[in-house]
């Protein structure tokens, strides 16, 4: 069943890249953006900065960012925990990067590529779902869709757009 606008985020526990339970649940948590997204997509390595540079600016706010990867690993090696690790302790992410190796949570939250954004008010409803941005090409655009969701979420006025399509590569589910 999709996750739609209003309804409450569904709550889990994923490992990040070095095997630490992270909850979706955190401590203070002004808005929460979740980020499905992998290693090999070109869509989600094209906003990947866009993303993380969102998720820096956005801190200072109490937004809590965490980024998911669910594909199979099996068929996709780029997109295996050990590939995911040496690419946080390369640097390249700035938030946890966790790793949902059963899929239940992409399930869940009915995942459809990546990058897929979901962003969360401070109760965990759903306010915005969709693509960062109208073009994974175009740098500059710096994400104003997540943007314009998490300010309007963050000062609890009405979004104009609450959802949008997700633009990628589709999650790679097991067979």
């Amino acid at each position: 069943m999709p996750l739609e606008i209003g309804h409450e985020a569904p709550d889990f526990t994923l490992p990040d890249t070095h095997g630490n339970p992270t909850p979706l649940k955190g401590e203070g948590a002004t808005a929460t953006l979740v980020v499905f997204t992998c290693n090999h997509c070109p869509y989600a390595l094209a906003w990947h900065e866009r993303v993380n540079q969102v998720a820096r600016e956005y801190e200072s706010r109490g937004v809590r960012t965490l980024q998911i990867s669910s594909n199979d690993a099996e068929r996709y090696p780029r997109d295996s925990l050990e590939a995911m690790r040496e690419r946080v302790d390369a640097g390249d992410f700035s938030t946890p990067y966790l790793y949902d190796e059963s899929q239940e949570v992409a399930r869940a939250y009915d995942a459809r590529s990546t990058p897929h954004v979901f962003v969360f008010d401070a109760d965990r409803r759903l306010t915005y779902q969709g693509a960062p941005d109208a073009d994974y090409r175009n740098e500059s655009l710096d994400a104003h869709w997540l943007r314009d969701a998490l300010d309007a979420t963050l000062s609890g006025e009405r979004l104009p757009l609450t959802q949008t399509e997700p633009v990628g590569c589709s999650i790679k589910w097991r067979a």
